[in-house]
């Protein structure tokens, strides 16, 4: 009988239970529950209301014994760099802020005038992003600090709660920007500037560990299978990583979700000095990998529109307006910080930068929809031009996972921009790259080069080429456009 996996696999606004099985050679998926996430104001602060989650999953799980799944692994991922604190009687000590609170705005120029950014990405290697952990460490209450026993990320946290286990998982723990690149543990340096002592964070572990099982007391209130906890590739980035298929010889990657992470698998990391002026980032992966990537806003920006188009619009439905348009109407940088959270809503943060850059300003859905979807493309064109000047050689294949690799759209448009052949899919990389870490764990799956090989036997993967050259003249276009407004 094939062994029963489920992936815990969580974002900015939603989480779901995926339930994967090996039949007849081929990994077979189902959704087995989906709940809502988000932050909400309290305290002060934008906070994940951390309790409701486990809650969710603890009902996901009593669900799939319903469905008649008596035993099962378990793996979580979720975003990176929010973490919470847990004092000594082992309770946290408040609701985890969302890296999308404004507390960090200015933290990098304030830390750096102390440590210099040269010195910072030296030792780790990872783009400077004003909410990486480093800088929300940095402003926390030094008062909370002092009565913290234990720092979990938000997914080392969950499984603590589950298990009563305490871990850091690296592929979660390098986004930090606290853990050396050459030693493999937290910088002394960096934690002592922040006020945080090693010992603070549980010991490093690699994705692929037991953690064990779940407590008893989940049993006693919960009608629960039987639970094994694997610790995966925790950040979901590194699970969509390892969800990739990896088509092509010089191959890039284009996680594209909330946030788009476009980069390259690399087995040694890169943070030279292109790699430091273009704030490329080495995060850990799995199996002793580096992500060498860049992080973009991604579709944040369009699902900010659909929220707050005045009819309810699906996805679907704009990428189908957006296709009646003309693209490249306007050049938008889609990784200014202004698009980060936008206090005045996103439709009037991207017709306002329309206005200031003397542009021609998107009114209708179809067009708003066309402004984010090609200036996205061109974006990633734009980067996977500098990612193959950083590496030394050209990419010669793009492959988009996510729920991005569905928008038709884009996928030929990057195509066309960037005059590579794009393949997309499947769009559910990260569940189940977290699942393929826990088949290896338990020898179901040899390695990570057979785990991919499991992902094109299992998944429809489509394949778009260039078509329309004259896209290129629209990429110099946009390569001069951003030139200038970071003139």
């Amino acid at each position: 009988m094939s062994k029963t996996y489920v992936a815990v696999d969580i974002g900015a606004s939603s989480g779901r239970l995926m339930l994967g099985q090996l039949h007849d050679g081929k990994l077979q998926l189902q959704e087995m529950h989906r709940f809502k996430n988000g932050f909400v104001k309290e305290a002060g602060h934008d906070r994940w209301q951390i309790d409701h989650l486990i809650e969710e999953i603890l009902i996901g799980l009593e669900k799939i014994k319903r469905a008649g799944f008596s035993k099962i692994t378990l793996g979580i991922d979720t975003w990176a760099v929010d973490y919470v604190l847990v004092g000594s009687n082992g309770q946290k000590l408040q609701n985890p802020i969302s890296y999308r609170d404004n507390r960090t705005a200015n933290s990098i120029a304030k830390l750096t005038s102390e440590l210099p950014k040269d010195y910072i990405y030296k030792k780790t290697g990872i783009q400077f992003l004003d909410f990486n952990t480093l800088y929300q460490l940095f402003e926390e209450d030094k008062n909370l600090l002092a009565k913290t026993e234990k720092i979990l990320m938000i997914p080392d946290y969950i499984g603590y709660v589950l298990t009563g286990q305490a871990v850091t998982e690296v592929t979660n723990a390098s986004t930090t920007q606290m853990l050396s690149l050459r030693e493999g543990l937290f910088d002394h340096d960096l934690l002592k500037k922040v006020n945080v002592r090693p010992e603070q964070f549980p010991k490093l572990v690699d994705a692929g560990t037991v953690l064990g099982p779940i407590l008893n007391k989940w049993y006693q209130q919960y009608d629960l299978p039987e639970v094994e906890v694997i610790t995966v590739a925790t950040h979901d980035t590194a699970s969509a990583v390892v969800g990739t298929p990896g088509i092509g010889q010089h191959w890039a990657y284009l996680s594209s979700g909330t946030w788009s992470l476009l980069g390259s698998e690399l087995n040694v990391p890169e943070n030279g000095k292109k790699a430091y002026c273009q704030n490329y980032t080495n995060e850990w992966g799995a199996y002793g990998t580096y992500r060498f990537l860049k992080n973009i806003m991604g579709l944040w920006i369009i699902q900010n529109v659909q929220k707050e188009l005045p009819q309810q619009y699906s996805f679907a439905q704009l990428a189908a307006l957006a296709e009646k348009e003309e693209p490249f109407q306007q050049y938008i940088d889609v990784n200014d910080s202004r698009f980060t959270n936008p206090a005045t809503g996103m439709v009037q943060e991207l017709q306002d930068y329309c206005r200031r850059t003397q542009q021609k300003v998107p009114q209708t859905p179809g067009e708003l929809a066309m402004a984010v979807y090609s200036n996205l493309s061109l974006y990633y064109a734009n980067e996977l031009n500098i990612l193959g000047d950083i590496l030394g050689y050209p990419i010669d294949t793009l492959n988009i996972v996510g729920g991005g690799s569905n928008v038709r759209l884009m996928n030929q448009m990057t195509a066309s921009l960037a005059q590579v052949d794009v393949y997309a899919g499947p769009s559910e990389a990260t569940a189940v790259g977290n699942l393929i870490v826990q088949m290896i764990t338990k020898q179901d799956v040899s390695n990570l080069q057979q785990g991919r090989q499991l992902i094109t036997n299992s998944f429809a993967i489509k394949k778009f080429v260039p078509q329309n050259r004259n896209f290129t003249q629209q990429l110099l276009n946009y390569q001069k456009f951003l030139q200038e407004m970071k003139a």
